[in-house]
């Protein structure tokens, strides 16, 4: 019923203002409608959009929110981020799972964790 449509990750921010910095000056998306004075921005993605838009409940989520596929791009990714300011989670618990500097592998997959300003959790994975 709805395997032919794209998704849209959706993300809950408390200042759009202090968010369309992070997206665009960080992340470097770019926005294709919206502003912080319409309370929603949406950016583009690769093929995909990214929906961020302004809520008193942003940051409730404590799993990932937006997961970024990025193959061998994985490692100039991170670090590019990490020269930018980007701080990467660490979850050293996670079973059958090491850590390569900011990067945890298990077997196969490998995936990075950052925050944005508001908590939400967005994922760079291998695959």
């Amino acid at each position: 019923m709805l395997s032919d449509l794209t998704p849209v990750a959706t993300v809950a921010v408390r200042d759009l203002a202090a968010a369309a910095k992070f997206y665009e000056g960080v992340l470097g998306l770019k926005r294709v409608d919206g502003g912080p004075d319409q309370g929603v921005i949406t950016y583009a993605a690769g093929g995909a959009r990214l929906f961020v838009y302004a809520s008193a409940y942003a940051g409730a989520n404590q799993a990932t929110t937006v997961t970024w596929p990025c193959g061998e791009r994985l490692d100039s990714l991170v670090a590019g981020l990490a020269a930018r300011g980007v701080k990467f989670e660490h979850y050293d618990d996670l079973p059958q799972t090491t850590r390569e500097g900011d990067i945890h592998v298990a077997a196969d997959t490998r995936v990075a964790w950052f925050k944005d300003p508001d908590g939400t959790i967005h994922s760079l994975v291998n695959g």
